[in-house]
């Protein structure tokens, strides 16, 4: 009987996670560039994983290839929420390689990069249309969030039907102007953070497991 009880068993626990609903989501982090979208990933990563995503830089379009980190798991007022989390490349309608000029790159270089950010956009852009399940969407608090890159992917991730938090970031800096935000895009929720600093991170992880789990 102890043999039927545990193949039994061993049989339940197999058809439990065929037909489970507790794959992890993927989460896409999409914005501008220079908004802060991997140091929100490494945050939270370095957070629940103790792993990084990422390189960080203050130069545009550092992230040129979506990164992803699997399995973060969330635990939230005694709720545990799994994600994958794809920091995705920093979305424009131009990318031009004498922007890069400005900070001290050569010009085969910034040539270069400029060719793979090109690539980059449209790598999240597939993965938008294709391959997420819910979006967090960076802004930088210090910017007017009214272009038409805003607009065109907040339209984009609305038409898909996806789950979209607004996170203003860079909070810390004294010209940051949540409100701004708030006001641009009032059909979705608007978290302030500053992602650099880890403030308001409690209410980023509550939201992120109120929408995403």
């Amino acid at each position: 009987m102890g043999l039927l009880t545990e193949l039994r068993d061993s049989i339940s626990r197999v058809v439990d996670r065929m037909f489970s609903d507790t794959e992890p989501r993927r989460i896409g982090i999409y914005g501008p560039p220079n908004a802060g979208k991997t140091t929100l990933a490494n945050r939270i990563a370095r957070d629940w994983t103790g792993d990084a995503v990422g390189p960080e830089s203050h130069i545009p379009h550092e992230t040129r290839r979506a990164r992803r980190k699997e399995n973060v798991e969330i635990e939230r007022n005694g709720k545990k929420v799994t994600i994958d989390i794809v920091d995705t490349p920093g979305v424009t309608t131009k990318v031009d390689y004498k922007e890069f000029l400005d900070h001290d790159m050569e010009k085969d270089d910034a040539v270069r990069r400029s060719r793979e950010a090109t690539e980059g956009v449209a790598e999240a852009m597939h993965w938008l249309r294709e391959d997420v399940d819910g979006v967090i969407y960076v802004l930088d608090s210090t910017e007017d969030p009214f272009t038409q890159v805003n607009t065109m992917l907040i339209g984009i991730i609305e038409s898909q039907d996806l789950p979209v938090l607004i996170f203003a970031n860079k909070t810390d800096l004294d010209d940051s102007n949540v409100q701004r935000i708030s006001n641009a895009f009032p059909q979705h929720e608007t978290v302030p953070l500053s992602a650099l600093e880890g403030n308001n991170m409690d209410e980023v992880y509550d939201k992120i497991a109120e929408y995403f789990g």
